[in-house]
């Protein structure tokens, strides 16, 4: 089993922001240059509602944040919108001359506690921020998938685009969700088709499988995520062709003191000089802020 060095809160939520006074959630990185990086993370205001923002950090003193957002880059949605009360960051990708930030959008539900979507939202190159897509989610109910359909994470390969997707299979009761992690596919990545191909299922205990984070790393594909019974964990898979998964042993990030002690999620994983690097969640979602790790 893997080493790790846990480095403690990286990004803490800020209580004189207005948009960012508790948590900061969900780190999805986008690399600026180099070992320089911009981690994405969504704070919320006194009204719970989350908004995105980020913070700079450099691989090579991955415990210090350089630089924040001021402002929130994205805020939720106009009324009625799938995302009127709360925006998250999951998945940011460069392609052609377009940064494409993936996001889950918040809404309170009616019978159920809360309903969650995929949105897309672009920024062109030379743009001072990013602009909705589209007012309606990339990802929402349908036939094969009528529950929750959120946390979308986008690959492009050399057969098109793919998403690997958080997708609510049942509702308990009011309170408690149960969702696996689902693969559609895109000619574009903005159009999605999904037919309910699972990519990870349940174990034993499991409840949810929450926020898939993948990558390539020159041999196989990978996958990060989190399983929750009790409370959540990381988890690790991998996939000769990225639609085939197994189930690898748990990558060895536990719970620990502090701000880890009771939960562990919403991990990425980041390489710098062949050390790998993870930024994730601890308690409470994410309410005291981003933490990391290095591999020892």
């Amino acid at each position: 089993m893997t080493s790790w060095r846990k480095l403690g809160i990286v990004i803490r939520p800020d209580p004189d922001t207005w948009w960012g006074r508790t948590h900061a959630m969900l780190p999805a990185p986008e690399n600026v240059e180099g070992s320089l990086w911009r981690i994405w993370w969504g704070g919320r205001n006194d009204q719970n509602q989350s908004h995105i923002g980020w913070s700079l950090i450099d691989l090579e003193t991955p415990d210090v944040e350089l630089e924040r957002a001021k402002e929130p880059e994205l805020t939720p949605g106009r009324l009625g919108s799938f995302d009127d009360n709360g925006v998250l960051p999951s998945c940011v990708i460069r392609t052609g001359g377009e940064t494409r930030l993936y996001y889950i959008g918040f809404k309170p539900g009616g019978t159920t506690r809360m309903d969650l979507y995929g949105g897309l939202a672009i920024r062109p190159d030379g743009a001072d921020r990013f602009v909705r897509w589209s007012e309606a989610p990339i990802i929402e109910r349908c036939k094969a998938n009528p529950f929750i359909n959120t946390a979308p994470w986008v690959v492009k390969t050399p057969m098109g685009w793919r998403m690997y997707y958080v997708a609510g299979v049942e509702w308990v009761h009011a309170d408690l969700p149960r969702y696996n992690i689902q693969i559609a596919t895109s000619r574009d990545g903005l159009d999605w088709q999904r037919d309910g191909r699972v990519a990870i299922d349940f174990e034993p205990g499991e409840n949810a499988l929450a926020r898939p984070y993948v990558w390539h790393d020159g041999e196989m594909w990978r996958m990060w995520f989190a399983s929750k019974g009790e409370a959540y964990r990381l988890q690790e898979a991998v996939s000769a062709d990225g639609l085939n998964w197994t189930r690898l042993d748990p990558p060895g990030l536990e719970p620990g003191e502090g701000e880890d002690s009771d939960m562990v999620e919403y991990a990425v994983v980041l390489t710098h000089k062949g050390q790998r690097i993870v930024f994730y969640n601890g308690n409470d979602y994410g309410k005291g802020g981003v933490l990391a790790a290095v591999e020892e």
